[in-house]
């Protein structure tokens, strides 16, 4: 049998969910996925960094996963049975009218899996599960239906359909089959020889063993190599394990190493405690850190993201997060092209901005870890910063960012503390005109592009709002100046964004910033095929 879509995604991860809720809401059919059956294993990627929590709001999911979760717990450094010190893992961020959720949060991933799975179908789509991309050739020239991408896909039943799709988004982990067809090098090079476990256990025992559900555990000299032990959220009995060994050698085998008669062994050699009785493996890992990523990202219809792009040492929490701001990055630019006449050159952007943030983030991660050896002797772990937090990634140096503002103050090109095209779109505490709250975050909210105009000009004819009055996928929201859209009474909308107009791409980032309304015009003409289409600058 065969089937026709515009996207085919295969993977139905954070990544691949992320993804299909994006195209469900702009109306782009597709088909997600899944070899597995649902129910997604582990804890894995439990920190949701402020950023990710900025794309989860306007997906829908935040007040879900706030529910599941909670805040990162401060960490208890022992000796044996002995408690030591207690410290701050992360550093807090700075709660501010610009930045609505200012902590990490920490939920398992499965937890995170089956919120997005909830909203994708809340929105009327699915996920097929036990459904395996098994192959699929790609073309330019196409037939009737156009260029694309035939894909062949294995069910449970061991029937194969055929898929003929616009284009195919590869969201299948870290050993990808859409990358190893694709034969995209994929550069690995190893962040720690050691290697080490991770574990989901339901356990009993916590008072015996004098173990809160307060803290992060962590035995950072044990014998043998580090132990913690985290109480996961959303779970009154389940713990996460993580350990190290300092031999080398050694290879833990989750099947092996991971029966809870062996972490009672494990935990009681390099504790010293008593009392703790894990009941049941719920999930392990095995592995040792290693950090790679693809050599490109587009090779003609096919779209690498999430893990099958990069792969990350686990330390600072950033894999799952760059792996959702991949599919924010790329569902916008996927619905552009196939909804507003966009040019297919838009889709090359995905490459060039998520290219040098993955670069970037694997950097992070690396340098972390190396530090957590190095520097955490006594913690066990290093402490992140707020650069974790993901707030300053952006795309200023990228093909769409447009600064043309002709006032700026000397310097301010290269200021972080002035915003510039290319930047996240700060959030901003507003009132509508009926006085009722109205943030900048609620303006965004949608998979439109939003004209913030804080000319505070009272020229009658508001020429921003006309130079996109027949723009379907625009929201303009006039901010100061006469007959107002939006209230700024405690002047934060002002001091984030200063004097112009801005034009917020769909995923939240400054696209365009300038004085001038026919820019708006033109930009979007370049971007979202709104007019003649010029070549978008590499």
């Amino acid at each position: 049998m065969s089937a026709e879509t515009e996207v085919l995604i295969a993977g139905a991860g954070p990544t691949g969910l992320v993804l299909a809720i994006d195209l469900t809401r702009r109306g782009i059919r597709h088909r997600l996925v899944e070899r597995d059956g649902r129910g997604f294993p582990g804890s894995r990627g439990t920190g949701i960094q402020p950023r990710s929590l900025e794309v989860m709001d306007d997906l829908g999911t935040v007040a879900a996963l706030l529910a599941s979760g909670g805040p990162v717990p401060p960490m208890q450094t022992w000796e044996g049975t002995e408690r030591m010190r207690e410290w701050e893992l992360v550093e807090p961020g700075d709660p501010s009218p610009g930045v609505p959720y200012p902590h990490v949060l920490m939920c398992p991933q499965w937890r995170t899996v089956e919120v997005l799975y909830a909203r994708l179908e809340e929105l009327g789509g699915r996920v097929d599960f036990n459904t395996e991309l098994v192959g699929f050739t790609q073309d330019e020239d196409g037939d009737e239906d156009g260029a694309g991408v035939t894909a062949e896909l294995r069910h449970a039943d061991g029937t194969v359909e055929t898929v003929r799709a616009a284009y195919l988004v590869a969201a299948d982990g870290g050993r990808s089959t859409v990358r190893k067809a694709l034969g995209v090098p994929f550069e690995v090079e190893a962040v720690d020889a050691r290697p080490a476990l991770i574990a989901d256990v339901r356990m009993t025992g916590f008072e015996q063993a004098g173990i809160d559900r307060d803290h992060w555990h962590m035995w950072p000299t044990a014998p043998g190599g580090l132990i913690g032990l985290r109480p996961l959220e959303a779970s009154a009995d389940t713990v996460q394990i993580m350990a190290f060994w300092s031999d080398t050698a050694y290879e833990p085998q989750p099947e092996r190493d991971a029966a809870p008669e062996a972490l009672a062994r494990l935990i009681a050699e390099r504790t010293g405690l008593t009392g703790l009785v894990p009941e049941e493996t719920v999930w392990a890992s095995s592995f040792r850190p290693k950090a790679g990523m693809a050599e490109r990202f587009r090779t003609g219809r096919v779209f690498l993201a999430g893990d099958a792009a990069h792969i990350h040492s686990p330390a600072g929490g950033q894999g799952l997060n760059t792996s959702v701001q991949d599919a924010y990055n790329l569902g916008w630019k996927l619905g552009a092209v196939l909804r507003h006449g966009a040019p297919d050159a838009l889709l090359d952007t995905y490459d060039a901005e998520r290219m040098r943030v993955a670069a970037d983030v694997l950097a992070l991660s690396t340098r972390m870890h190396t530090q957590d050896r190095t520097l955490g002797v006594e913690r066990g772990l290093s402490r992140r910063g707020k650069e974790t937090h993901q707030l300053t990634l952006g795309y200023r140096t990228g093909p769409l960012a447009r600064e043309l503002r002709r006032g700026l103050p000397e310097g301010a090109d290269s200021s972080e503390d002035v915003l510039r095209a290319g930047d996240r779109a700060p959030d901003a505490p507003c009132t509508d005109a009926s006085g009722a709250p109205f943030s900048l975050f609620d303006a965004f909210r949608g998979p439109h592009f939003t004209l913030l105009d804080l000319t505070g000009s009272d020229a009658e004819g508001e020429p921003a709002a006309a130079a996109v009055a027949d723009v379907e996928w625009v929201r303009t929201y006039r901010i100061g100046g006469a007959a107002p859209d939006l209230i700024d009474a405690g002047g934060h909308a002002k001091a984030a964004y200063g004097t112009g107009l801005f034009l917020v791409r769909p995923d939240g980032y400054v696209g365009l910033a300038t004085d001038d309304a026919a820019d708006v015009r033109a930009y979007l003409a370049e971007v979202s095929g709104t007019g003649a289409v010029p070549e978008i600058r590499p």
